[in-house]
C-alpha cells in the first residue's frame, strides 16, 4: 500500500504547547522504517504545511480560540487527504493538536462523497471533543473538533472545506472516554454517537468492547481512526498534553489498532497530541509508531 505521512504541527487548538513537536518525535521514532519493513510504500509531506507560531499570534474568539489558523491549516489538509484518498492511498495525519482532525475528516469525506459511500470514525480519546462555543469551558477549538465535523458549532467549523456535515454522529464510536464536560455530554447524548467509556472497558471486559466496536462499523464503507494519545494511560505515554491517570494501557490500545484493521474498511487515520517536552525517552512516539504499524497490517505472529 501506498502510504502517505503528512506532518501537521498544528498546536492552535490547545492551550499546552508542544504537540507541534509530536510528527518530528514519531519521524525519529521510526516511523517510515517500521511501515516500509511491513512491505508499505511511504511518502513523507514535511513541508506542505507551512504554519505561523502561537506566540505570535492573537487567540480572537474567545469562545474558538486561533480560528482563522486553525481553518485555514486544516483546509489545505483537507484538500490533500482527498487527493490521497482518491488516488486510492492511505494517509496517515500525524498531528498537532487534535483540532487536525477537522481537515482530515473533511477530505475522507469529499471522497466518500464522490464514490457514493458512508464512513464511521473511531475516536479513541479520553475526551469527547464534542462542545461547541455554547458550551465549551476552554474556548480551545480541540474540544469542539469532533462536534463541528457532526454539524455543531461555528460554521466556519461545520462548512470547512465544503459546506454541511462531515461525519453522521450516529456512525461516531468512542472507545476509552473518561473525561467530558457536562454539555459536551448532553450534545453527545442528543447527537447519537456511541461510547464505551472506560468504565465500561472495566465492567465488560476489553474484548466484549471490542466485538461491539467491530458489530458497530459493519453498518460503513470506510472508517477514518482517530487516535489521541491521552487515551493511553500516563504510565504508558506520559508525553502527552491532558495526561489523566485511568487510561488504557498499551496492549488495550495495539489490540484495538490490530482488530479494527481486520475490517479492511481504515481510509485513513492520525495520532495526535504526542508531546515530546512532556515525555519520557521518547516512548510516547515510539508507541505511536507501533500504534500505527499494527493499524496498518503489522501482527504478532
Amino acid at each position: 500500500m501506498n502510504v502517505h505521512i503528512l506532518e501537521m504541527p498544528l498546536d492552535f487548538g490547545a492551550s499546552r504547547h508542544g504537540s507541534d513537536m509530536g510528527p518530528s518525535a514519531i519521524r525519529l521514532a521510526g516511523i517510515k522504517e517500521k511501515l516500509e519493513s511491513l512491505g508499505h510504500k511511504t511518502f513523507e509531506h514535511t513541508d506542505i504545511f507551512k504554519l505561523s507560531t502561537q506566540e505570535y499570534q492573537k487567540p480572537g474568539n474567545p469562545k474558538a480560540k486561533y480560528l482563522k489558523p486553525i481553518t485555514n491549516a486544516c483546509t489545505k489538509l483537507a484538500a490533500k487527504v482527498e487527493q490521497i484518498t482518491t488516488a486510492g492511498d492511505f494517509p496517515l495525519v500525524l498531528g498537532g493538536d487534535h483540532s487536525i482532525v477537522l481537515g482530515s475528516l473533511a477530505g475522507l469525506a469529499a471522497t466518500a462523497k464522490k464514490e457514493g459511500k458512508s464512513i464511521g470514525v473511531l475516536y479513541v480519546d479520553a475526551h469527547g471533543d464534542f462542545n461547541t462555543p455554547e458550551t465549551t469551558p476552554s474556548g480551545n477549538v480541540h474540544g469542539e473538533c469532533l462536534a463541528a465535523s457532526a454539524g455543531l458549532g461555528l460554521p466556519e467549523l461545520t462548512n470547512l472545506y465544503f459546506e454541511g456535515q462531515k461525519i453522521d454522529p450516529k456512525n461516531i464510536c468512542f472507545v476509552g472516554t473518561r473525561d467530558l464536560d457536562p454539555g459536551e455530554k448532553q450534545l453527545m447524548k442528543q447527537a447519537g454517537v456511541t461510547v464505551f467509556t472506560m468504565s465500561d472497558i472495566d465492567c465488560q471486559g476489553f474484548p466484549a468492547i471490542i466485538r461491539q466496536v467491530l458489530a458497530f462499523f459493519k453498518k460503513v464503507d470506510l472508517i477514518h481512526v482517530s487516535f489521541d494519545m491521552d487515551v493511553l494511560d500516563p504510565m504508558f505515554a506520559p508525553g502527552t498534553g491532558i495526561p489523566l491517570p485511568g487510561g488504557m494501557t498499551n496492549r488495550e490500545a495495539l489490540l484495538l489498532m490490530e482488530e479494527i484493521a481486520t475490517t479492511g474498511k481504515v481510509r485513513s487515520a492520525e495520532i495526535v497530541e504526542v508531546n515530546p517536552i512532556l515525555d519520557v525517552r521518547n516512548q510516547t512516539a515510539i508507541l505511536a509508531v507501533s500504534l500505527a504499524a499494527r493499524l496498518l497490517g503489522e501482527k504478532l505472529y
